[in-house]
């Protein structure tokens, strides 16, 4: 089967970390693609192309039509932002990194990290949203479940739930940039058939919500699932 995809070899890890880091391809500058394809289900590749940008629109409030422009000025912006930052950042690292800084990072990252995010993780679901949500009954997903790994916790609400996903962030992090992966929407999706309830992403920063739109979400989820439970 013919591959359409290029390879750019060792430059990859650097377009890739840049492109995350500033959520350049996310549904809210290049739209739906999977879905896209999927509704087109196309033979060619010509075919994807011409569809893609007949149909294709943010995933905005006020959605825009995305164009060969549209991929060319995201195209500039991930140069810009490697050369201007990315690129010096690393230069810097490079020259300062040293052998105890890779011993320590490894039992940091293995031990402490993992520590501190638990004991976050306890705090802002039983400090904050266990005091502001009463009614709901939160508990930690049970690690023998299929989507334990991307469900850090449940929140029962009569005889259905709906998942947490406790994701910890440094305070200057720009929270729209976090995509959850294809695996973990399919994980999701089984969640929510199993129990009812949507899994929603709650932004931890120094042990405080840093999405605070998530308590009306939460609420709304929460009177949904009361009233499917009567």
């Amino acid at each position: 089967m013919k591959k359409h995809s290029k390879d750019f070899g060792n430059k990859e890890f650097l377009l890739n970390y840049t492109n995350r880091r500033w959520g350049l391809t996310k549904t809210t500058k290049v739209g739906e693609v999977m879905s896209l394809i999927r509704e087109c289900q196309p033979k060619t590749f010509e075919e994807w192309e011409n569809w893609y940008f007949q149909n294709a629109y943010t995933k905005t409030k006020a959605r825009i039509k995305i164009t060969e422009k549209t991929l060319t000025e995201l195209g500039e912006r991930l140069y810009s932002k490697l050369k201007e930052i990315v690129i010096p950042q690393i230069k810097d690292a490079i020259r300062n990194l040293t052998y105890d800084d890779c011993i320590e990072y490894v039992y940091n990252l293995t031990i402490k990290r993992t520590y501190d995010g638990f004991i976050t993780e306890k705090s802002v679901v039983n400090d904050i949203l266990g005091k502001h949500f009463t009614e709901v009954l939160f508990e930690e997903s049970d690690p023998k479940l299929d989507h334990a790994g991307d469900i850090d916790y449940i929140g029962k609400v009569g005889k259905m739930a709906f998942g947490l996903q406790i994701k910890p962030v440094t305070a200057n992090a720009n929270l729209g940039n976090y995509d959850v992966s294809a695996r973990m929407e399919q994980s999701f999706k089984n969640f929510e058939e199993k129990f009812g309830g949507k899994v929603f992403t709650v932004y931890s920063i120094n042990d405080k919500i840093g999405n605070s739109d998530i308590y009306e979400k939460l609420s709304k989820e929460i009177e949904r699932l009361k009233k499917a439970s009567l």
